[in-house]
């Protein structure tokens, strides 16, 4: 998690070493340490690439830049803003923050093409960190549209009864976990990224007609968001309707383009994201997890009736957590210790449990949400200046969310 943090090692190197430091002392069993390759995460990033690279071969991705392009002109701090924005509408009708991540950044970069935010501009990096930043963080406001929401759901379910609407849960947290963090990270990225955007360009193709890979292209997007949002109702998770999406694209006439496009696809951050969920199984399957989440209760100063002590403390607690096992481990955790937190603290069940979400939407490193990661390898931005944004959006978020959200919540009668 250090050198993850840090960025001491390329990502990659350190990913490789938990996978062989791991199995040479026997922390657990090749199952347990290599699962994240099983798991949709990381299927979903893979078929994301090959996609995102389908829109960029293709030419979709600057066609839908063009579009947008002149919605979003006129100044940066406009661009920035029209970005969040456009990331957190996103997730209304799309469930994976990885499929989000993997269509917004070729358009993103086509859009700082047009505005003259060429390589290596600091508006360049802005653009793609108000993408990737967005798209977990602002996104944990809404139940289904993240991992960690729905883990959260589901073991609040089976170790509590808890079943949450989807109404109830967007008042409770929007306002100010969407809301309230989107103009401040809005502020940062403007202040910590400045730069200025152009007139747009004619470097971007002119509307002309689609061409037939765009054609082919648009129905197999349209086609893969129509069974994203469905998936209620026919049940197939996301990385395999992502998974379906990318062998047709490289479906040698029915695809956009030919199997040799996969050679070009960096498997570094699959390979990251699979140590990441590996790291996360093994420190469960040890019991390590469970150790440092009541080592980290054991001393935690709650008390029945301090509802703004207990408030910050659960608080703390959870995003503490979140820097140990990621966003994606955390709500297992955090949760299997609910009832003892219950008991503790005189809260209540469905306000121990909804505390967590703002820890674990208080994000420091990259490391802790993969999506953050992917987009940062797709728009070529170093983990170090990823950090340069995350790192204050974090503290800021803690000083300044944290405490409206209290008050927030106050005003609302409090979840019982």
């Amino acid at each position: 998690m250090g050198l993850w943090a840090t960025s001491l090692l390329p990502e990659i190197v350190t990913a490789l070493a938990f996978f062989g430091l791991a199995m040479l002392f026997k922390l657990a069993p090749a199952e347990t340490v290599f699962s994240g390759f099983a798991s949709q995460a990381f299927w979903l990033v893979l078929s994301g690439m090959i996609v995102g690279q389908g829109m960029t071969r293709t030419g979709l991705g600057a066609r839908m830049a063009r579009v947008l392009a002149q919605r979003l002109s006129g100044s940066y701090t406009r661009f920035i803003a029209g970005l969040v924005i456009l990331s957190f509408l996103l997730a209304l009708v799309m469930p994976s923050n990885l499929g989000r991540i993997a269509l917004m950044i070729p358009v993103t970069l086509a859009l700082c093409d047009a505005f003259g935010l060429g390589a290596g501009r600091p508006g360049r990096e802005g653009a793609v960190l108000a993408v990737g930043v967005a798209t977990p963080v602002l996104s944990a406001a809404i139940l289904p549209a993240n991992v960690p929401n729905l883990v959260m759901a589901g073991a609040a379910e089976r170790l509590l009864g808890l079943h949450f609407s989807y109404l109830s849960y967007f008042l409770l947290h929007a306002p100010v976990l969407a809301f309230v963090k989107g103009a401040i990270l809005i502020a940062l990225i403007v202040r910590l990224f400045p730069d200025r955007v152009s007139a747009p360009t004619t470097d971007l193709p002119a509307l002309q007609p689609l061409t037939g890979p765009e054609r082919r292209l648009a129905a197999i997007l349209l086609g893969t968001l129509a069974l994203w949002m469905t998936d209620s109702l026919h049940g197939i998770p996301p990385a395999w309707v992502g998974l379906a999406a990318a062998v047709i694209c490289l479906l040698p006439k029915v695809g956009v383009m030919n199997a040799d496009a996969f050679g070009q696809v960096s498997l570094r951050t699959c390979f990251y994201i699979a140590a990441l969920l590996g790291l996360v199984a093994v420190v469960n399957a040890t019991g390590l997890g469970e150790r440092l989440g009541h080592a980290l209760l054991a001393v935690a100063p709650l008390s029945p009736g301090a509802t703004a002590q207990n408030f910050a403390v659960l608080t703390g607690l959870s995003t503490a957590i979140t820097l140990l096992v990621t966003a994606n481990g955390a709500p297992a955790l955090y949760t299997a210790l609910a009832p003892e937190i219950v008991q503790a603290s005189g809260l209540s069940a469905l306000a121990v449990v909804s505390i967590q979400v703002i820890g674990y939407s208080n994000l420091f490193f990259p490391y802790q949400a993969p999506p953050i990661v992917f987009a940062s390898e797709l728009g070529r931005v170093p983990l170090r200046r990823v950090a340069r944004l995350t790192v204050p959006f974090g503290l800021v978020s803690l000083l300044v969310a944290a405490p409206l959200d209290f008050g927030w919540w106050w005003l609302l009668g409090w979840p019982k």
